[in-house]
């Protein structure tokens, strides 16, 4: 752990962890703005988008640019072909929300994304078998050798950010899910916490990572570990979710995004920097 590879880690966890409350507000502004079709036909082009982002970005020779590719393309796809596809099925066929002492605490389209486990089942059995990751956990039960792995960063930055939201969505809803736990058992507090300590845990990890482009992928699941952590303590009323009322706060979703662009726009100097030294 140096002091180049604490700032490289740093910075990729606030680039990456600004993104999350980011995404949660475009959805609620393309929304409220935009009318149903218009949000259809936009989503469809994320989707699209994302999908295209990660098909060129295979071809660009830095690894760090690879991986920015294939988190931009997995954000975008996500967000825009399945976030919004759960949206459009919950209201075509008149998906109720959950609602709790007058107030929705889950809308439609999450009640309705459970239904996909076996789906996730079935993808993670393949990467448990086949396919090459560096995923420690992965590694751990499939018994890969990390350093066997070939693979194309653009690509598996892609799919792991899939894969790893989808696990964290699955996880939260069937918490939340009072025919098995519910949002206040104390299991689902036990895994909130759980999730806290392992992604400080990780950041230990991440703070060590010697290139940018590692750095940013042990970013997205350091922080999509911790920001489960983040929505059951939202979801319980521990903290106020800002981002789900961009609206009614408008300033300081301003803030964070003028602190992504910073933060962006700094770690791409630095690396800048260091390409430039590097030839010199």
């Amino acid at each position: 752990m140096t002091k180049k590879s604490i700032i490289r880690g740093i910075a990729s966890f606030v680039i990456v962890l600004l993104c999350m409350p980011l995404g949660h507000a475009l959805m609620i502004v393309m929304e409220h703005l935009m009318t149903p079709q218009a949000v259809n036909y936009s989503a469809l082009a994320m989707g699209v988008a994302g999908v295209l982002i990660v098909v060129f970005g295979r071809k660009l020779n830095s690894d760090t640019g690879r991986t920015v590719a294939g988190l931009a393309g997995g954000l975008l796809f996500w967000t825009g072909a399945v976030e919004f596809g759960f949206v459009y099925y919950a209201n075509r066929f008149g998906v109720e929300p959950l609602i709790e002492n007058g107030e929705v605490v889950t809308k439609p389209e999450y009640l309705i994304m459970p239904s996909s486990i076996g789906f996730f089942v079935m993808v993670m059995l393949f990467y448990l078998t086949s396919v090459p990751t560096a995923c420690p956990f992965l590694n751990f039960f499939s018994h890969k050798k990390e350093g066997t792995i070939k693979r194309n960063s653009a690509v598996s930055t892609f799919m792991e950010l899939i894969m790893i939201m989808w696990a964290s969505y699955l996880v939260l809803l069937l918490c939340y899910d009072s025919h098995f736990l519910g949002d206040r058992h104390p299991i689902t507090f036990i895994l909130a916490f759980g999730c806290l300590a392992g992604s400080i845990f990780m950041l230990k990890d991440l703070l060590e990572c010697k290139t940018w482009g590692k750095a940013l992928r042990q970013a997205i699941a350091t922080v999509i570990i911790f920001w489960t952590f983040v929505e059951v303590m939202g979801r319980n009323n521990f903290l106020k979710e800002i981002w789900v009322e961009p609206f009614s706060h408008i300033a300081e979703m301003l803030w964070i995004a003028a602190s992504f662009v910073i933060v962006t726009l700094a770690a791409i100097l630095i690396s800048h920097r260091k390409r430039v030294n590097l030839h010199h």
